[in-house]
């Protein structure tokens, strides 16, 4: 988390994850705690502005939508740090928790390389356009409780992703740029089991807690994350990511009252 460096960040991920998946790092009985949370690792030329300050670019020229790439990448990176902050930070739980997140920091560091490739093409790099850091902020809010990280990360923030990621394939082939719509088809198809892992671990700590999974649910989006209820939402995929009809019911009840 603490490499600077994207590709090193992404090499050390993918190094990481198959030794992992070999069998060859485990997390010692006697481990230290894990350190107060800080901000990751990012490369020097990056510039991280406020949300509001991200200028908006359209699709239809070629820095419009390396801007656009751009944004997704960072999404992308910011993953692959949520992801190994997931697997450090909360322990005393089964192994299956730290494979679904090691296996989702793999994932995310593939997505990154296949859109520095998209980024490339157009004649930039990652670290060319501002970007914001709200995804890592959220990560920060909830060091403190893997109930309410599992809510807000994967089942709110990267949730979105499957409600929008349709439409911008959509804009992207109208422009014309299959490849990178591609990129995002193999994203989307992906993001749904990191989706579902979110939503079977919060589930987990729901049930360890005694707590009520819906209920929590909502309490947790209106204090923290009300400005991500935005619909329409992606029903098929989130059905597939493991939310409930109930639930569906919840969220579009919460947007119309916005």
């Amino acid at each position: 988390m603490a490499e600077a460096d994207p590709l090193r960040k992404v090499a050390l991920t993918r190094e990481y994850a198959g030794q992992y998946r070999a069998g060859q790092l485990k997390l010692a009985a006697d481990a230290p705690m894990p350190e107060p949370i800080r901000m990751p690792g990012r490369p020097a030329q990056l510039r991280l502005v406020h949300p509001r300050e991200v200028p908006r670019r359209g699709l239809g020229n070629a820095e419009g939508r390396a801007a656009f790439i751009h944004a997704i990448a960072h999404i992308e990176l910011n993953a692959i740090d949520l992801a190994w902050d997931a697997v450090y930070r909360f322990r005393g739980l089964p192994s299956s928790f730290h494979a679904d997140w090691v296996g989702v920091a793999d994932d995310e560091s593939r997505h990154f390389l296949l859109l520095r490739e998209r980024l490339q093409a157009y004649g930039f790099d990652y670290g060319d356009f501002a970007a914001h850091n709200g995804l890592w902020e959220m990560c920060e809010k909830t060091a403190h409780d893997g109930l309410a990280r599992m809510a807000l990360v994967p089942r709110v923030l990267e949730a979105r992703g499957l409600d929008v990621t349709p439409g911008m394939i959509t804009k992207l082939r109208s422009s014309n740029d299959h490849a990178t719509a591609d990129v995002l088809e193999i994203i989307l198809r992906e993001e749904v089991a990191h989706v579902a892992a979110g939503t079977r671990w919060y589930r987990w700590y729901c049930a360890r807690e005694g707590v009520e999974p819906r209920a929590r649910f909502i309490a947790l989006l209106k204090e923290h994350a009300g400005g991500y209820l935005n619909g329409p939402f992606n029903l098929e995929a989130r059905l597939l990511a493991g939310f409930d009809e109930e639930e569906m019911a919840d969220l579009l009840e919460q947007a119309t009252r916005r």
